[in-house]
């Protein structure tokens, strides 16, 4: 069994879940703890069976119930440096033994899972991508992304299931409600194109 299910979606809160027979991972917490054990139920699935998360980056609608959810349930949470740097709010919420950290393009495991995050262009302290393999399958998941570039090809090649989310169009930008500010962070060089 190699199962993917996205628990939520979107600006107001993302988390998405990946199980094996032994191992069953989040990535994201970007919802209320509450919220997301109830999603959990819908898949018959306790929130004390949930053996880490995983984080992409920083932002609030990837991170709202990081630390509720760990404390509340003793989950491990993964992150790489720049990004536990740039959550303090969540991370003082965790306990030590907790924050587990990773460097992007290098390997880790949790339970059956290999895991290698790679890189994105994204507006945030380090974001990341993940391939998640199990007995040779590959599930890719890359949220996000400000544009696509082959690092990133590369990275879903061979995958059974890939995640996409690239929400960025300069059009619509400039015609959004967005403050000033907010707009020249998301065009940024982080996010479009040159």
């Amino acid at each position: 069994m190699f199962n993917f299910c996205s628990l939520y979606s979107g600006s107001s809160g993302n988390c998405l879940l990946v199980e094996t027979s032994n191992t069953k991972i989040l990535i994201d917490a970007g919802e209320s703890a509450k919220k997301i054990t109830s999603a959990l139920s819908l898949s018959n699935i306790e929130p004390d069976q949930i053996d880490a998360i995983l984080v992409t980056h920083e932002h609030s609608d990837h991170v709202k119930g990081l630390g509720t959810f760990s404390k509340k349930y003793d989950i491990p949470v993964y992150a790489n440096s720049k990004t536990w740097d740039a959550m303090p709010e969540q991370s003082f919420k965790i306990a030590e033994k907790n924050i587990q950290k990773f460097t992007i393009e290098e390997n880790f495991e949790i339970g059956d899972l290999k895991i290698h995050p790679f890189k994105i262009p994204h507006d945030a302290a380090n974001p990341c991508g993940f391939n998640l393999i199990y007995e040779n399958n590959k599930i890719s998941i890359a949220t996000d992304i400000g544009h696509m570039t082959s690092n990133i090809v590369h990275k879903l090649e061979d995958s059974l299931f890939v995640l996409l989310e690239a929400n960025y169009d300069p059009e619509i930008l400039k015609c959004s409600p967005y403050p000033y500010l907010l707009k020249k962070r998301i065009a940024g060089p982080n996010r479009a194109p040159s």
